[in-house]
Formats: C-alpha cells, structure tokens, sequence
C-alpha cells in the first residue's frame, strides 16, 4: 500500500497524559521521521510535532489514539504527494 508523510500536532493540557502518549509514539516509532517538542511552561501546556510517513490509516489510527487521551488535543495535516 502506499504510504503518505503527514505532520500531527499534539497540544497537552494535561501533563499526566504525557506517559500514556509517549508509549503510544514509541508503539509507532518505525513510522517517525521526526520530534519536536516544546514547553510552554508560561500556559503550563506541551506542543509536539510528529513527521510520520505511513499508510494513511495507520496515521489516522495514531492520530485517534492519541486523540482520545484527556488533556490532549490533535490535529494531522497531510503532504499531497
């Protein structure tokens, strides 16, 4: 199947949410391209941004996981190619 290179961004509200998330990146590790994480600490929230390149459904599947975390908030956008 063809793979798509997309971009996820996460924003945490909820730093107790931060080991669930990080097993959840580490469960789909082979399909990271790239991290990067910032602390905002003056709004006491976290911004990562993933780079994956994967099938479609499994950047969906990612994406909703992490999604469904409280205190977590996603969005994907995808390359055209």
């Amino acid at each position: 199947m063809e793979t798509r290179v997309a971009l996820i961004g996460i924003v945490v509200e909820d730093m107790e949410a931060v080991e669930k998330l990080n097993s959840i990146l580490h469960d789909y590790g082979q399909y990271i391209i790239g991290r990067m994480g910032l602390p905002y600490r003056e709004k006491d929230i976290s911004i990562i941004s993933i780079v994956v390149n994967a099938e479609a459904n499994t950047i969906s599947t990612l994406a909703g996981k992490l999604g469904m975390l409280k205190g977590v908030s996603v969005k994907t956008i995808y390359s055209k190619k």
